[in-house]
């Protein structure tokens, strides 16, 4: 999405506010929650603190960010009073290496957060778009900090389209939608919304960093936007393979079935086959 800034008028009742937010948190998962009205990134600033503090289990929630990003740095669409976008740092005793898949957690999190809150019919593109009707409802950018093989700090960045107005459709290239459209006559109040969402993740993560993604791996193809679809899939050298997605490995890979081969991706971008 290309970054642009727009606004809409907000419900009061649903302005991010710090207390509301951890008046609404059901778990007990210490963490430490924040409001701000603007940064270039929520991600980013963590990142930057990260450098000088300890930013387990904070997170940063933004009205507006300026520079937000998604995957291979596109910017992201922020919304004031239309969008929730926030961080959250998360340690990891394991490194790198053993943390495959952690993006596609963070996505059945939010999904089953969404449900739980009324947004029924959320899907999961792999490897970290939230869709509805095949148009995207939101993103997932995970950054790790640390060794292959030491302790890893998680940042993980989290976008949803709240209220998006037409202004702002007119300058994304792809298919989008939001909460609202999903469930036109719900009241959405971001602040619950936010501390649900946090009380999901708490629980999956926790769940990863004792088992990994296999536990989670049947939950997030059961949402897979394009599972059993034929797809293509366009490779970071600029080559390509096409494929019928038969789900997801235990890293969290996407798995395609081709002229009778089996092939692995662990990065790329994967489209839909028409016709």
């Amino acid at each position: 999405m290309r970054a642009r800034k727009v606004s809409v008028a907000p419900d009061p009742a649903s302005v991010l506010r710090r207390e509301a937010i951890v008046a609404a948190l059901r778990s007990r998962a210490g963490f430490t929650i924040e409001v701000v009205d603007t940064v270039d990134s929520t991600s980013r600033e963590l990142s930057r603190r990260a450098l000088q503090s300890d930013i387990q289990r904070h997170v940063l929630a933004a009205e507006t960010q300026t520079t937000g990003h998604g995957r291979r740095g596109r910017p992201w669409t922020s919304i004031a009073g239309g969008s929730l976008t926030f961080s959250l740092g998360w340690r990891f005793e394991h490194g790198g290496d053993h943390l495959s898949g952690l993006t596609l957690a963070v996505g059945l999190a939010v999904a089953r957060a969404l449900d739980d809150r009324g947004f029924a019919g959320i899907e999961l593109k792999w490897p970290n778009d939230l869709v509805h009707r095949r148009a995207k409802l939101g993103g997932i950018l995970v950054e790790l900090v640390g060794e292959g093989r030491g302790p890893s700090l998680a940042i993980i960045g989290v976008g949803l389209n709240v209220h998006l107005p037409a202004a702002a459709r007119g300058g994304i290239d792809q298919p989008v939608t939001d909460l609202a459209a999903v469930s036109p006559r719900r009241l959405i109040d971001r602040n619950a919304l936010l501390a649900r969402i946090l009380d999901e993740l708490a629980k999956i993560l926790d769940e990863f960093a004792a088992s990994g993604f296999g536990p989670l791996r049947t939950a997030w193809q059961r949402r897979h936007a394009l599972q059993r679809r034929p797809v293509q899939m366009t490779l970071p050298d600029g080559s390509s393979a096409r494929g019928k997605v038969v789900g997801v490995d235990s890293q969290g890979a996407l798995l395609l079935e081709s002229g009778g081969h089996r092939l692995r991706f662990v990065s790329g971008e994967v489209s839909l086959v028409r016709g």
